[in-house]
């Protein structure tokens, strides 16, 4: 199994241009394993979004660590997780930063991914149910990951963005979507597409007018 995740990380997730040694190192230390259902044990290292529940898949492996190696962590960042899905992306947010509020929509996924963290002596990390799409609460934060596409930059998430805050979104509507980085400087956000993917959209997300001939 220690090869097996050795090759994930050198044959699907150091060519995707994951070179920070932080993640890489994460995720050879956690066992992302021990966050896939059971059913699916044999795919835990496969280049694969892995089925969870009502529509939910876990991420391929190169997407969860590209998405989090964006953020550019810190030890004293506080992180706004939209989407706990597995837990295991939660995981990476909380060994890389001070404390990570998790918000997801579906409550057996939320429990699961709670209880996988506890195992995994997690215990700062935070889990929420409920509908995050147009925002969480009223704090601010260092960093804000979505676990499902939009189709426009998230004005209400973004506004819970701290100066010099990050947030990473996959936006565009299918069959193209950019993965982005949003930083919010003093009086503006700055936006940067890093690749072309394609997954799911985020459950409930505010959808623009369509024009209609």
């Amino acid at each position: 199994m220690e090869q097996t995740r050795f090759n994930m990380v050198e044959q699907q997730i150091r060519p995707w241009d994951v070179l920070d040694t932080n993640v890489l190192d994460l995720l050879i230390k956690i066992k992302r394993e021990q966050f896939v259902p059971a059913e699916h044990h044999a795919l835990a290292f496969m280049d694969v979004a892995i089925p969870l529940a009502e529509g939910i898949r876990m991420w391929e492996p190169k997407l969860e660590a590209r998405a989090v190696q964006s953020l550019n962590l810190h030890a004293s960042d506080s992180v706004l997780e939209i989407g706990t899905g597995s837990g295991f992306v939660t995981a990476l947010l909380a060994s890389l930063s001070a404390h990570v509020t998790s918000v997801e929509i579906v409550a057996t996924l939320s429990a699961k991914a709670e209880h996988k963290l506890t195992l995994n002596h997690f215990t700062n990390v935070s889990c929420a149910i409920g509908d995050g799409a147009e925002g969480w609460g009223e704090a601010q934060y260092d960093a804000i990951l979505l676990g499902g596409s939009v189709p426009l930059p998230p004005t209400k998430l973004l506004n819970q963005l701290k100066t010099g805050g990050r947030l990473f979104a996959v936006i565009g509507d299918a069959p193209a979507m950019h993965a982005c980085i949003i930083t919010r400087t003093s009086n503006s956000f700055e936006s940067k597409v890093l690749f072309e993917t394609n997954i799911p959209p985020l459950e409930n997300v505010p959808q623009p007018e369509r024009f209609v001939f």
